[in-house]
């Protein structure tokens, strides 16, 4: 045993052998939350950590301590964190009652980002969520900074969950606290609950995360504002949608996101809220974005927002590359244009679309940046548009060709991919409608040629290939599967299937159809055979009488007057003919 296991304190409530950190739940962490811990936290306090946190949440709250305390019930889970810290973190091994109950000096921050789910063990009193929240007050200062995260059963990842709930749940089985009765199920009660043990004045974070992974931690009442196509409610829909990758669900969370929103209900859908009771958090939204860890912050300025992105741009290892930089400091306020594009497809507005198509395409030629354009980040400023908090650009000198046929490729797999409703004929997708779109949009659909084999592509195939390819690098940079990997939530699933039945279907009376006409061409071509036949048992038949006319004496003797009847002066061809006998009898005789 190394000098840092020694040093690990056991207090009443330890776990052996047990792990926090692995199993279907991991360690609260991610930079989002890392970000808000550092703005939240004072310099130079007595911290305690309660739970399992990951070790860059560990270190930024070390890094802000003047002597840091960190609280698991696995023993061994203490001494791995003993040994990656050593001195500057003092690891203890037990229950929160365990050390409430050791007589230790009040801490002046207290960090439980992770809950009260997992901080007793089995030899820990059945203690509900309320006496676990005693026992945190306990060893909190009167004035202390407290971050306390709770999980929202009411969530939509958890409506949506398709397992059943022994399969849900994972190392909080030992006292399942989804079934206790005083667990606070919105922020109301979760303020109340902090106000009944003096832990008075908090705010809390709607946080919306992906697995343990805060992804969007947004100010409660911001959320409650949101409303689709706004950037609170992209934030939140984006880390949801990430959610869904490891989280089997019924239905699109997305729909019911901005359902939600709409309802001015955001607020009480999260995957947990977050409570900060004595810090001062600097912004309204912290953020992880997409595919980079990077984090966005952004306050509401008016009918704008003020947006900040802080993390390093990623060399290019493809088409696409993140520039932080790209990304403005001031974001409208308003709607996308994908939101737009959604209502008048529904509405069945084709007009509306190609003129709302045709402006997007004019905006995007006049911009000079290499940002890869996503209508789903491209917000509506008045009778123009501008860029959203998205910083993935081109590598190469795409056209202005092949950035609108990528943004039009991804609309395309968010429209017709979820099976939303919109004007255009069931068997125009694809490449085509794509290629329509290109055309609304400013660029001139390719002349169609006739095609030579069965299996020549149209096109516009040619028109959109670079842009689908670019649509994909923007998927696998977003972390969407691009392969169909991605299991599909059972409403996709069953629409797939019933789409897959008409097609079917279709196929089948096409097939039927081809069975027919192929009956009835073999008929025609039996028929067609036997008529060639028969046509070729009579040619030889009169080849044979013909060859045996043209070796009979008779043809010889009428060949022979035809000649004789064409001799224009006898008395020359006697004379001929004389003189040729007596050569030839001369010939003899000499």
């Amino acid at each position: 045993m190394s000098d840092n296991q020694l040093a690990v304190e056991v207090v009443r409530g330890e776990m052996q052998p047990w792990s926090d950190y692995s199993g279907k739940r991991g360690a609260v962490q991610g930079p989002a939350l890392r970000a808000l811990l550092t703005d939240v936290l004072p310099d130079g306090a007595r911290t305690l950590i309660v739970g399992p946190h990951g070790a860059d949440l560990v270190e930024a709250v070390v890094a802000k301590a003047s002597e840091a305390t960190l609280l698991v019930r696995s023993v061994s889970d203490a001494g791995e964190l003993g040994e990656t810290f050593g001195e500057r973190l003092q690891v203890v091994a037990g229950a929160l009652d365990g050390l409430a109950e050791a007589g230790r000096p009040s801490y002046d921050v207290v960090v439980a980002a992770d809950g009260l789910d997992r901080v007793i063990g089995y030899d820990s009193p059945d203690l509900n969520w309320s006496q676990r929240l005693d026992a945190l007050a306990a060893v909190c200062s009167p004035d202390a900074v407290v971050v306390l995260g709770l999980e929202n059963e009411f969530s939509l990842t958890n409506l949506l969950d398709r397992r059943p709930a022994d399969q849900r749940h994972g190392d909080d089985e030992w006292r399942p606290l989804h079934d206790d009765p005083t667990r606070p199920v919105s922020t109301e009660q979760l303020l109340a609950e902090l106000d009944r043990v003096g832990l008075t004045g908090a705010v809390t974070y709607a946080s919306f995360s992906v697995a343990e992974t805060p992804h969007a931690l947004l100010a409660t009442d911001l959320a409650a504002e949101a409303r689709p196509g706004q950037l609170p409610t992209r934030l939140a829909v984006e880390a949801l949608e990430a959610a869904s990758t490891v989280v089997p669900l019924l239905a699109p969370i997305a729909d019911s996101a901005e359902a939600a929103a709409r309802a001015g209900l955001l607020a009480s859908t999260p995957t947990g809220w977050l409570a900060l009771r004595g810090g001062t958090p600097s912004h309204s939204i912290y953020a992880q974005t997409t595919g980079h860890p990077a984090v966005l912050t952004a306050d509401a300025d008016g009918d704008v927002w003020k947006v900040v992105v802080a993390g390093d741009e990623v060399e290019a290892e493809g088409a696409l590359a993140f520039d932080s930089s790209v990304v403005p400091a001031t974001v409208p306020g308003g709607v996308t244009a994908e939101t737009l594009l959604f209502r008048l497809a529904a509405a069945e507005d084709v007009p509306g679309f190609r003129d709302l198509a045709g402006r997007l395409g004019d905006w995007a030629r006049s911009q000079t940046s290499n940002v890869l354009p996503r209508w789903d980040d491209v917000v509506v400023n008045g009778d123009s548009f501008a860029f959203g908090v998205s910083a993935w650009v081109t590598v190469a000198d795409e056209t202005e060709q092949d950035r609108l046929a990528a943004a039009w490729a991804r609309f395309h797999d968010r429209l017709i991919g979820t099976h939303r409703r919109h004007p255009w004929p069931p068997w125009m997708v694809g490449d085509d409608l794509v290629s329509a779109w290109l055309a609304m949009s400013g660029i001139e659909a390719p002349q169609q040629t006739p095609a030579t084999t069965p299996d020549t592509p149209s096109a516009s195939v040619a028109q959109v290939a670079r842009g689908k390819e670019l649509a994909a690098a923007l998927a696998t940079a977003l972390g969407v599967p691009s392969d169909g990997s991605q299991t599909p939530d059972v409403r996709t699933a069953l629409a797939d299937v019933d789409r897959a039945a008409q097609e079917i279907h279709e196929l089948k009376g096409q097939i039927f159809g081809l069975e027919r006409t192929l009956g009835f061409r073999d008929k025609a071509l039996k028929t067609r055979e036997t008529r060639l036949r028969e046509m070729r048992t009579q040619v030889q038949k009169a080849n044979a009488e013909r060859t045996k006319l043209k070796n009979s004496r008779a043809y010889s003797a009428v060949k022979l007057i035809r000649q004789a009847a064409q001799i224009r002066n006898p008395r020359k061809f006697a004379g001929k003919v004389k003189r040729r006998v007596k050569r030839q009898l001369r010939n003899k005789l000499g």
